[in-house]
């Protein structure tokens, strides 16, 4: 993600980052452990939101890569943030756990009250073009797709590819700059 915030700065898109409480204690004890739930993930993502309001930034945008990208667009379908939040942007989202295109993470994909936009490698393992294109509750959502042909779940191209991954992330970034651009 440092990567991906430098090219969004970049673009013009200021960036503030911030880690999961299981993060935090990750770092704090070099322990590797589970995500939290996500009432947890959520609580921390709102408190972040509320820092960030009560600064009077302007516009603000929430995202994320993977699961920090779906607990970003699980709070932009929540009505409570409509007005507050402004749009949003995932990176790698995880539509489904890999292998298992029966267990779609999408219910609220209907309910979005702000422009949502996800940057999804066309072989990543969490939704694969074929299957997001197929899936009925993405294909009627509002959400927009950006495909990164050949990129994986961390936008690493396939070796035969001339991209390189620094060059994935670049276009990545500027896919999401210019979707807030054109929504901001």
């Amino acid at each position: 993600m440092e990567s991906m915030a430098i090219s969004l700065a970049l673009g013009g898109v200021a960036t503030v980052r911030f880690e999961f409480p299981y993060m935090e204690k990750r770092r704090a004890d070099g322990r590797k452990r589970p995500p939290d739930r996500q009432p947890v993930l959520l609580a921390r993502y709102r408190q972040i939101i509320q820092q960030l309001g009560a600064q009077e930034r302007g516009e603000l945008w929430i995202g994320g890569k993977s699961m920090g990208g779906r607990i970003a667009s699980i709070l932009a379908a929540d009505p409570e943030l409509s007005g507050t939040v402004d749009g949003c942007v995932c990176f790698g989202y995880p539509f489904h756990p890999p292998g298992r295109p029966d267990r779609w993470r999408v219910e609220h994909f209907d309910r979005f009250h702000c422009p949502v936009l996800i940057v999804q490698g066309t072989r990543d393992p969490f939704g694969k073009k074929g299957e997001v294109q197929a899936c009925d509750s993405v294909s009627a959502s509002t959400c927009r797709i950006n495909w990164l042909e050949g990129g994986n779940h961390d936008f690493q191209p396939l070796a035969s590819q001339r991209e390189t991954p620094e060059q994935m992330i670049d276009s990545a970034a500027r896919a999401a700059a210019a979707f807030i651009l054109e929504n901001g």
